[in-house]
């Protein structure tokens, strides 16, 4: 009996998805698990699975669509089967809505698995005065931002940071530890000190209340050879630092070779964007919907300040500047300036890594 295979819905975020890959033909005899579409969502490049054992009577999906979950995109059915027209009206009775149809790729993308959607990087050979086309996931990311700026009110909190002690601590750790500690990983176990103690910083509005996480998620935003995207590092305040490390870095590999899952971008309470890297002293970072804050990093620099004996004294500092940005509508600025307070103190002392 003729059997319909519908777009799936993979995340709660998720409301249609482009058609990037279609793996088989009419004709085909495919088997329960067999991979019938790559579909690309507003996070992740997945596979849509074949849901039972026929033959292709129909593909009614177009490589390079769009479509709503739920849309009808092939028809699954025996052998010898016909497919009648009255279970074609059927089908188009039940589609939730017309398809939207995208340009089709210019060419073939290669058969990729849970491939995470980043900010596309631009060609190196652009030159002035060319017009560079929008790409769909540029346009994910724009309505993102779009999305960011209009839904969350936010303000903005700024500390620096000494974090002499943490550097020298981290040189003597690394010394020993089997996994290189960065100082994205000392952050991390920071901030999730700092949610266990001010758990409303892990909320999100949900109608008349504030839904708190139930479990504490750190997004990590890592440059990868596509673009930027921020997995999270899944229960850093029950890992130490070391364990966060390892965390870490198998995300980093992940991400750079295209095998993120969805699960590895879903679950996430603030972001770490750390641009110091890079040079950069300070920046204001846009939160990430869904989250309520993101803390931007800056380089640590050398600066001087009054030594704590002798004002009159002045010594060389290792100083980081940190920028936190709040939704309004789950945190007031006294909260999360405790919550800033509260990690940058953190920070400050490698007793609360040991």
């Amino acid at each position: 009996m003729a059997k319909e295979v519908r777009l799936p819905k993979f995340g709660d975020t998720m409301e249609e998805g482009t058609i990037v890959d279609c793996k088989v033909s009419v004709g085909d005899h495919v088997k329960s698990g067999d991979v019938l579409f790559d579909v690309e969502t507003d996070k992740a490049t997945l596979e849509i699975e074949s849901p039972a054992d026929g033959y292709v009577k129909q593909i009614i999906a177009e490589v390079g669509g769009s479509y709503r979950i739920e849309t009808p995109l092939l028809i699954l059915g025996d052998k010898d089967e016909r497919v009648s027209d009255e279970f074609l009206r059927s089908l188009r009775a039940s589609t939730p809505a017309t398809p939207t149809i995208a340009k089709p790729k210019p060419a073939k993308r290669e058969k990729i698995s849970d491939l995470p959607m980043p900010i596309p990087v631009l060609p190196a050979d652009i030159k002035l005065g060319q017009t560079i086309p929008v790409s769909r996931l540029q346009k994910i990311t724009s309505q993102k931002m779009l999305r960011s700026k209009q839904e969350i009110p936010c303000f903005y909190l700024n500390v620096r940071a000494d974090v002499t002690d943490i550097v020298a601590y981290r040189a003597k750790l690394n010394k020993t530890s089997e996994t290189e500690v960065t100082y994205n990983d000392f952050i991390i176990k920071a901030i999730a000190r700092g949610l266990e103690k001010f758990p409303i910083m892990t909320g999100q509005i949900d109608g008349d209340d504030i839904e708190l996480a139930k479990a504490i998620g750190v997004g990590l935003a890592i440059s990868t050879p596509e673009g930027l995207i921020a997995p999270i590092v899944k229960d850093p305040d029950k890992k130490t630092v070391v364990e966060i490390a390892s965390y870490s870095r198998q995300l980093v590999e992940r991400a750079k070779n295209n095998q993120l899952t969805l699960e590895d971008l879903e679950g996430g309470c603030i972001t770490v964007s750390n641009l110091g890297t890079f040079g950069v002293d300070s920046f204001i970072p846009i939160v990430v919907p869904g989250q309520c804050s993101i803390l931007g990093i800056g380089k640590i620099a050398d600066v001087c300040v009054p030594t704590d004996d002798n004002p009159d004294t002045l010594g060389v500092h290792k100083m980081m500047n940190m920028t936190l940005s709040v939704d309004h509508k789950v945190a007031n600025g006294g909260y999360a300036a405790q919550f800033l307070d509260f990690v940058k103190k953190t920070l400050e002392d490698p007793a609360n890594f040991k």
